[in-house]
């Protein structure tokens, strides 16, 4: 059992991490401001129903396999960059840019795009090899349950952060209806950002 001091002390770090902005938090507000509140909200859940499976994936060991093998790490990155790419181009050059305003996507897809920006990310692989270790202890029982139960402790907290985030940015991303063409050119520019950084992300 996972002594409440352990815990204490994960919840602080995880709360530390979460509550600095990054690809995730970046990923909700563009989509918050280009299709408003309820894309942003379906995103944020994407975004965490990824995170699901990256807690599946170190229960399972998967993580620290990829993170080991550069083969394999290198196909999980330059995957999630060139789907990065490809969101931001499609935001400057598809149809949604012809038009005055951003055509609308089903919030089924918003989620499935949410959860493969997640699931692309390889600091997410990275996060839970070199945090959630550092607070499993074999003597407090199955490593993989503590792996799942700190895992889900990270995704609450970061659901709750990832919500004021889609919130806040449906709530302007209305008010500023009108300027519908810089929100579009705004998302664009964010989801290259996020390759950029994503293409730059090391091993270590």
């Amino acid at each position: 059992m996972i002594s409440p001091t352990t815990f204490a002390l994960f919840f602080v770090t995880a709360l530390t991490l979460v509550v600095i902005p990054g690809p995730n938090h970046l990923y909700i507000t563009a989509r918050g401001l280009s299709q408003g509140r309820a894309a942003g909200l379906a995103s944020a859940f994407g975004v965490e129903a990824g995170t699901l499976a990256h807690i599946a994936a170190a229960a399972a060991g998967l993580s620290y396999v990829i993170t080991r093998s550069p083969t394999l790490f290198a196909i999980v990155k330059w995957a999630g960059v060139a789907y990065l790419v490809y969101l931001g181009i499609r935001a400057f050059t598809g149809r949604a840019a012809r038009t005055a305003r951003p055509q609308p996507q089903s919030l089924g897809r918003v989620f499935l795009e949410g959860m493969l920006v997640n699931l692309l990310n390889p600091k997410v692989v990275l996060l839970f090899l070199a945090v959630l270790p550092q607070f499993v202890r074999p003597e407090a029982g199955s490593p993989a349950l503590q792996v799942v139960l700190f895992g889900l402790t990270l995704l609450l907290l970061g659901l709750l952060s990832d919500i004021v985030y889609a919130l806040a940015a449906g709530a302007v991303g209305r008010r500023l209806d009108r300027a519908a063409g810089v929100l579009r050119h705004v998302s664009g520019a964010v989801y290259l950002a996020l390759a950029v950084l994503a293409a730059f992300a090391g091993r270590q």
